[in-house]
């Protein structure tokens, strides 16, 4: 009995240093996470620090994506819609109003709104909620759908969006679009709303709400025979979704330093539902570590699109186009060979890492059967 009380204390402990361990570590990472972007922000070229910048709001906005794909195991495709309410927040509210008649020529911008300017905080949070306001208007109708036929319906409504914005002349300016918007390249501001959304996106998941989700994903008709609502928590999950997605939207618009209709073709979402599959559906670091992938990657392989010439001879093969296709092959063959992604359902914890070393070592170490043996068990056996 008391061996049993002694093992069952020390197993306590080891749980509660384990734990202290990984909130360290967590804090230590967190301080990283903003002081190197604060340090690169001067020391990289300026096309490396955009390039880390789209890396980062991609991030954002595929984990919004995934928050409903993977987490909640719905199938939407509304996430440029939702992008293009937060850049047009982003947008109207913080272009100078003494520049605003150079950019609305054609008619005049509303008298509403021609003189409300905003701080780019509080536009980009106003961007997210509007988007989650949207998305819970369209939450009532859409999420009684499953399947494809919820695929076509917010990919409808991101479309729609697209469509409104091209022909609200006065609020959007039409398909001209907005320019002279407040640029942001500083590298920390991003990094910073990173950090933050995935903080929440962790808590979220880790609650009693991300719990009931999760199992929502696993089986709906276990999950509402337990109590869960379905409706409430598909709710949570599409208007959180919309938020974030939001949010990575006017930040995008201030990394672009302008925005037009053209930039949330239906086109993008599928750049998020890359970064996701890629990721795993269902994992808030394997969806980081995919943007980060998917992003850089398609920029270092750019030269594939510009024409190629050896000993005087051009090679018909490199040409626009090519980057693309290469990428998608790729991607088939990572799906193919990890159907579940980078890393699946699983996250990259703590406990995960500092299991490896051991699991490596395991591997080699393990004694092998002896042959003779495993024979003369064999004979043994037959004799019997």
């Amino acid at each position: 009995m008391m061996i049993m009380m002694t093992e069952t204390i020390n197993t306590i402990n080891k749980k509660k240093s384990r734990a202290t361990r990984n909130f360290i570590l967590t804090i230590i990472l967190i301080a990283v996470g903003i002081l190197v972007p604060m340090l690169l922000n001067d020391a990289i070229d300026s096309y490396t620090r955009r390039i880390l910048n789209l890396c980062a709001i991609y991030a954002i906005v595929a984990l919004s994506m995934n928050l409903v794909n993977g987490f909640c195991g719905l199938f939407s495709l509304g996430q440029a819609g939702f992008m293009a309410i937060g850049a047009y927040s982003v947008a109207i509210f913080t272009v100078p109003t003494e520049l605003r008649p150079d950019i609305f020529y054609i008619e005049p911008m509303n008298p509403f709104l021609a003189n409300i300017e905003m701080p780019f905080p509080v536009a980009m949070l106003l961007g997210g909620v509007l988007a989650a306001v949207f998305a819970f208007i369209i939450g009532f109708p859409v999420l009684r759908l499953k399947g494809d036929y919820l695929a076509i319906a917010t990919l409808g409504f991101s479309e729609i969006i697209r469509v409104v914005f091209t022909n609200t002349q006065t609020i959007t300016n039409g398909s001209l679009g907005i320019k002279n918007i407040p640029t942001l390249s500083n590298m920390t501001t991003i990094y910073i709303v990173l950090i933050i959304v995935i903080i929440i996106l962790a808590l979220l998941l880790s609650s009693s709400y991300g719990r009931a989700i999760k199992a929502i994903r696993e089986d709906e008709i276990v999950a509402e025979s337990l109590g869960i609502s379905l409706f409430k928590h598909k709710m949570i999950a599409f208007v959180g979704s919309g938020f974030f997605a939001g949010i990575g939207g006017g930040l995008y618009a201030a990394f672009l330093g302008t925005v037009d209709p053209k930039n949330f073709m239906f086109i993008l979402t599928f750049n998020f539902l890359l970064i996701i599959v890629m990721g795993g559906l269902g994992s808030l670091t394997g969806t980081v570590i995919a943007s980060f992938i998917v992003t850089y990657g398609l920029e270092v392989m750019r030269f594939f699109d510009e024409p190629l010439v050896l000993g005087g001879y051009e090679i018909a093969l490199f040409k626009p186009g090519l980057r693309m296709v290469l990428f998608s092959v790729l991607l088939m063959v990572i799906v193919i060979f990890w159907q579940r992604g980078l890393l699946g359902k699983t996250e990259l914890t703590w406990n995960r890492m500092f299991g490896w070393p051991g699991k490596i070592k395991g591997r080699f170490t393990k004694k092998k059967p002896d042959n003779e043996a495993v024979s003369l068990e064999k004979t043994e056996g037959g004799e019997r």
